[in-house]
């Protein structure tokens, strides 16, 4: 018998057949049922697992190894994301990407770890286009000191990670401006996506689609961002911001070709 377990690998979770037919607890380093939540979710929205195909519970939890409780809440958090819904009597049944949370991180993570993440990640830039720029506006009439002083700061720390050659350092700055910029607007629905930035941010990062040296005239873009946000420059930092997605989305279309090119 063959059993399927899953493996951490790269920040993601991926589905491994066990040879020796044993379940293997790969999932200390989290909750049980967020490690089935990524292999599903990842299945899912990658086509792996196709809309109108049925999943059975009991089906699943042999397959990962866990307890059915623990699929049962993987499950209910799909369905909550509009990925799957469950019928008494015939299982969980996957749904069109029409019905899906789109704007959910998690989606989006598992999209970017999947085939076709350069253009997710166009899409995704196409979507910051039509609210950071305004946010940055917002931000340059609203920011307090204190949220203009941490903009600076992050500006500072993504200088230094890029001449340091630290990805990570620096995305989690490059995550602490966009925050702290939309939190700046003033409008709660503008910083709740949020959560939205970073995973495009991350995305980048994660699956090599940033270059090993950041750019640096990305890098200017942001201070030039923070400081009209400072000066109460809103035409500015509206601009301004409006060049930093234009930037990455040209970086992300240039990987792109590059990889194209190279198939």
């Amino acid at each position: 018998m063959t059993v399927s377990r899953l493996v951490w690998q790269g920040g993601a979770v991926r589905t491994e057949a066990d040879p020796d037919g044993i379940p293997t607890d790969a999932l200390a380093q989290g909750p049980l049922h967020a490690g089935v939540l990524d292999a599903l979710g990842q299945e899912i929205v990658s086509g792996t697992v196709a809309p109108g195909d049925v999943l059975r519970i009991d089906q699943l939890d042999a397959r990962f190894g866990v307890s059915r409780s623990v699929v049962r809440e993987a499950v209910r958090v799909l369905d909550s994301m509009g990925l799957v819904e469950t019928r008494r009597r015939l299982g969980v049944r996957v749904r069109s990407r029409e019905q899906w949370n789109l704007f959910d991180p998690r989606v989006i993570r598992w999209r970017l770890a999947g085939p076709g993440r350069e253009d997710q990640l166009v899409s995704l830039g196409e979507l910051r286009r039509g609210f950071e720029p305004v946010a940055a506006e917002l931000a340059a009439q609203r920011a307090t000191p204190d949220q203009c002083r941490a903009m600076a700061a992050a500006v500072m720390e993504m200088t230094v990670h890029a001449k340091a050659g630290d990805l990570e350092a620096y995305l989690r700055a490059d995550q602490e401006f966009h925050a702290t910029m939309l939190q700046a607007s003033g409008n709660e629905m503008l910083g709740a996506l949020s959560t939205v930035v970073d995973e495009v941010l991350a995305g980048r990062t994660h699956h090599d689609l940033m270059p090993h040296s950041p750019n640096p005239a990305a890098i200017r873009l942001h201070s030039d961002v923070a400081n009209a946000i400072g000066e109460g420059d809103a035409a500015t930092a509206h601009r301004k911001m409006t060049e930093i997605i234009d930037e990455a989305s040209d970086a992300v279309r240039a990987a792109k070709q590059a990889t194209d090119e190279a198939g």
